[in-house]
């Protein structure tokens, strides 16, 4: 995977840069901790822009985060409402947890999705929620956009300064990417075996 990026961003340039960052938000295991510091690597040995790379960076997440937006909205509350009543246990939520979720999303969903952007396991999915609580468009892309900027710039930074030892930041973030991981995958499995979700509103059709 890491010769594959180095190969494409070589041969891509800035455009490789931006479809690679969707496709980290589409596809996880393609890691924004890679992408990001090999292009300030490559602005540092002058082959990019730094400016260009944190830009590009940015608009490729963002797209991807506005492909899981609009996965969410078109599920929607109800019909996530109904998927809880029959599969609730799989899922491990039921119809009125989907309520509370939906809730707290409305009142918090800005902060959770700038915030959300810079959480490796977490940003790639935090935009399914904000559809699904139908938060307005452009201050979903304001927020998604300010916290990609934030993190993408980090990264590509990070590389500008390391510069050939850019290596060491996808070295230093890949543990805490897969511990956060590996919570969510827990988390889940711990539900799953409390029975949560189970036996809630199963009447519910979609």
């Amino acid at each position: 995977m890491f010769d594959w990026i180095v190969e494409t961003m070589g041969a891509g340039g800035l455009w490789a840069v931006a479809g690679l960052m969707f496709l980290e938000n589409v596809f996880p295991p393609i890691p924004s901790e890679v992408v990001m510091p090999l292009g300030g690597f490559l602005a540092a040995r002058g082959t990019l822009g730094l400016v260009g790379v944190v830009f590009a960076g940015t608009v490729g997440s963002v797209a991807g985060a506005l492909l899981w937006y609009r996965i969410g909205r078109g599920l929607g509350a109800d019909r996530l409402r109904a998927l809880a009543g029959r599969h609730g246990r799989w899922l491990t939520i039921g119809p009125e947890e989907v309520d509370r979720a939906t809730g707290w999303f409305r009142r918090h969903g800005r902060a959770a999705v700038f915030f959300g952007r810079m959480v490796p396991g977490v940003r790639t999915f935090i935009s399914v929620p904000a559809g699904v609580a139908r938060m307005p468009l452009a201050p979903f892309l304001l927020y998604s956009a300010a916290g990609s900027l934030l993190w993408t710039g980090a990264l590509a930074g990070a590389g500008l300064v390391l510069e050939a030892q850019y290596e060491r930041v996808a070295g230093w973030l890949d543990p805490v990417t897969w511990a956060v991981i590996a919570g969510i995958v827990g988390a889940y499995l711990w539900r799953l075996a409390r029975g949560r979700g189970a036996g809630r509103d199963r009447s519910t059709s979609i």
